[in-house]
Parts: C-alpha cells; sequence; structure tokens
C-alpha cells in the first residue's frame, strides 16, 4: 500500500497569528512538520496543502510538495479532497500543520494498523489517556469513547461518558477518559466518496469534522498513544516548543 502524508496549511489562525510561518531554531514551524513527517519509514510522500501564495513560496524555497487549494475549504480533511487527483496512494494521513513535534513513529503505527487489519478501516486515528482533571474538562482537548474493539462510538468536546454518580474533580478515579490526537489516516475510497456525505447536525454543533463520517456511517479505528504530540495554539505552546527544539 503507497501512503502519503498531506499537511493542510491554512495560514489564518484565531489566536496565534501565521503560527506555521513562526520561527523554531531558525526555521519555520511547517519546516519542522514536514520534515517530522520524511523521518517516518513507512510514508512514500509528504506533501502540503494551502491557500497561501507565501506558504507555497516558503515551500518550494526547501524543495517541498506543495499544492495551491481553494480558500473557501472548511477543514483540513476538504483542503485535502480538492487536491485528491494529484495523490497517487491508498492511505492518506492528514497531519496538522501546528504538530511540530509530530513523532515518526506514531506516523508508522497508523500505517501499520493498515496493514494488519483485514477488512480495511475507512478511518485509523490515534487516542491517549486522559490524566488530568483540567484536560479532561478543556473543550479544546476532544474527547472519543469506544467500542470493545476499539472503533469510535462518538467524539466530543464535553467529558463522555458522563459519571452520573460522582462529582466532577473525582471522575478520572472512578472512569477512562480518552483524549484524541487529532490526526487522521484515511482510506483513499472515503476520500473519493466525501462529498457524498450528507450535511451532518453533529459536525455542526460540535464542530468536529469527524462526526460526519460517523454520523453516515463510516468506521474509525482508534489506536493508543502515550505520545501525543503538542499543537501549538498559544505563545506559551510555542515557548515549550522552542525550549524542545533547540
Amino acid at each position: 500500500m503507497k501512503t502519503i502524508v498531506v499537511i493542510p496549511a491554512r495560514l489564518a489562525s484565531t489566536r496565534l497569528a501565521n503560527k506555521i510561518l513562526l520561527d523554531i531554531a531558525g526555521q519555520s514551524m511547517l519546516w519542522h512538520v514536514y520534515n517530522r513527517c520524511l523521518q517516518a519509514s513507512k510514508v512514500d510522500e509528504v506533501h502540503i496543502a494551502t491557500d497561501s501564495e507565501e506558504v507555497m513560496q516558503l515551500v518550494e524555497s526547501w524543495g517541498g510538495n506543495v499544492w495551491m487549494t481553494d480558500s473557501n475549504c472548511v477543514s483540513g480533511t476538504e483542503r485535502i479532497v480538492s487536491i485528491l487527483d494529484k495523490l497517487a496512494a491508498d492511505i492518506i494521513i492528514n497531519v496538522q500543520a501546528d504538530q511540530p513535534l509530530i513523532e515518526p513513529t506514531l506516523i508508522n503505527q497508523l500505517v501499520e494498523v493498515f496493514e494488519n487489519t483485514n477488512p480495511l478501516p475507512d478511518i485509523v486515528t490515534p487516542i491517549c489517556l486522559i490524566n488530568d482533571n483540567h484536560k479532561l474538562f478543556d473543550p479544546n482537548l476532544v474527547k472519543v469513547t469506544r467500542r470493545h474493539d476499539a472503533y469510535a462510538l462518538y467524539f466530543s468536546r464535553s467529558p463522555i461518558p458522563y459519571l452520573r454518580d460522582f462529582d466532577q474533580d473525582d471522575w478520572l478515579n472512578h472512569g477512562q477518559f480518552w483524549g484524541h490526537v487529532g490526526i487522521y489516516a484515511y482510506k483513499r475510497q472515503v476520500l473519493e466518496n466525501y462529498h457524498l456525505l450528507p450535511d451532518s447536525h453533529l459536525e455542526n454543533m460540535e464542530k468536529l469534522e469527524q462526526l460526519r463520517f460517523l454520523q453516515a456511517g463510516k468506521n474509525i479505528l482508534t489506536v493508543t498513544t502515550n505520545k501525543p504530540p503538542l499543537s501549538v495554539d498559544t505563545d506559551y505552546d510555542l515557548s515549550i516548543v522552542r525550549k524542545l527544539i533547540c
């Protein structure tokens, strides 16, 4: 199976302006994401999809694969779908452009799931155990609950499941909660049929694109990781990453 990583790179960001271009140890954040993806041994190619001329010129300056997309794309997945005819691959992995510490081994892990699962899942995505009460109730950390076979039941910005008989500050002592890591590995056919998926009121309410797939009956297989990449959303996040990448 041929595997390609695509990094949707939208320049506009609300909390940290132009964050994917910010300097980290002499290179842009996007450069670090791109090069860490290249280190994944099970990946054949890495591409960037952007609606920014500035980003395109930057990527071309260091010899990267980059494609211009429509600025009206509402999600990273939609941006990938818009260039799907240019991507000759069986598995396409969506890596966020604000994860400069993405582990190549995590990307490899997603590919290995496809190699070892029959029939092939529609989507594979990593999750991590939540062990911090603040993170449990942080709507920016998406939570997931799943079936016995590790396929996702639902994603939410709220803590799920709800523990009725315990105070919320004690939930972690009485239940297991999983946080979603925003990386998706797609079977190509799923993206080819993306425009056939009906509009999802769940996606619209939670602002979570994976709910469009779930509500349409697509399956999402979860894999656990203890090394979730840090997403850079704030100046504080950026300061941590700069200390880790010297």
